[in-house]
């Protein structure tokens, strides 16, 4: 009897050891599949793909109407007014630029003049240290040569001032005409341009809306793209006429102001002349007369 019990104390302590030492085992098991979920959901968490509901789609959509596109389909009223848009703006640019150019050098001949002519000796002195090319050189060799070459049968019945003052003013003159050259241009293209631009909207409808009639469609997106597309001259011609109006504008406010220096040089050096040209004349008569007598 004791040898049954001890039997089955034995047995009962051999099963709970075997259960206390595979329950560890079993639990790290369950726990692998636990910690390999997250990785196994990871793909799910991803960006959907395109196509998908929720996708993002970064493909771009070509803008079948342009100015790209109209030069492409256009016809060759289309590409001429165009062409004739870039043809005015580059004009007026050019201008533009080279007008300004001119007037800043002549702003530096005035002050050379200032600073180098009426501290000369005399009025030979102070031209030639006047630049070759210069606007006001020019003056003074015109008015020089009206007093040295006052003579003549023809010439003699002017008297020297009206003479000297004649040379003098189309000197003037001169330069002021070459001021002037391209503003007319400029004028005319910030006049013109505008409505060379309507006429290539009108003609670019004109085209749209025949397109439109023969296909019978007549959506929004049908109407709306080719008349957006026709406005794009009347854009260009009013870029074109606006920067033209403006320097036209400010080249003349700047020509005045050129003008004020050229008008007072010439005005100082007609006086220098004539009290000059009178001494040296009076002279010369004056030793006529010894001679004579």
């Amino acid at each position: 009897m004791k040898t049954r019990v001890s039997a089955l104390i034995a047995a009962v302590l051999v099963s709970v050891a075997a259960v206390s030492f595979t329950a560890p085992a079993s639990a790290q098991d369950a726990s692998a599949p636990a910690a390999t979920a997250p990785a196994a959901s990871a793909p799910a968490a991803s960006a959907p793909a395109a196509g998908q509901p929720g996708a993002v789609t970064t493909e771009e959509v070509a803008n079948p109407y342009g100015l790209e596109a109209m030069w492409r389909d256009g016809d060759f009223v289309s590409k001429g007014t165009l062409i004739i848009l870039v043809i005015m703006s580059m004009g007026s640019w050019y201008i533009l630029i080279t007008k300004l150019l001119d007037q800043m050098k002549m702003k530096r001949q005035a002050g050379e003049t200032r600073s180098k002519f009426w501290k000369a000796q005399s009025i030979q002195a102070g031209t030639s240290q006047l630049a070759q090319g210069s606007a006001f050189r020019f003056i003074a060799e015109s008015g020089l040569k009206a007093t040295e070459h006052h003579d003549g049968a023809l010439l003699e019945q002017i008297d020297l001032n009206t003479w000297v003052t004649m040379s003098v003013q189309r000197a003037v003159d001169k330069i002021q005409s070459r001021l002037q050259d391209g503003l007319a241009f400029l004028a005319t293209v910030g006049s013109t341009a505008p409505f060379v631009g309507l006429f290539g909207t009108v003609w670019g409808i004109y085209h749209a809306l025949t397109a439109i009639g023969i296909a019978g469609q007549a959506s929004i997106d049908k109407v709306a793209g080719p008349v957006g597309e026709a406005l794009i001259m009347t854009a260009i011609g009013l870029g074109v006429a606006v920067p033209a109006v403006l320097g036209y504008n400010w080249l003349v406010r700047r020509n005045k102001a050129v003008m004020e220096e050229v008008r007072a040089f010439s005005s100082d050096l007609h006086s220098v002349l004539l009290s000059g040209a009178m001494n040296t004349s009076e002279a010369a008569r004056a030793a006529s007369v010894k001679k004579v007598g």
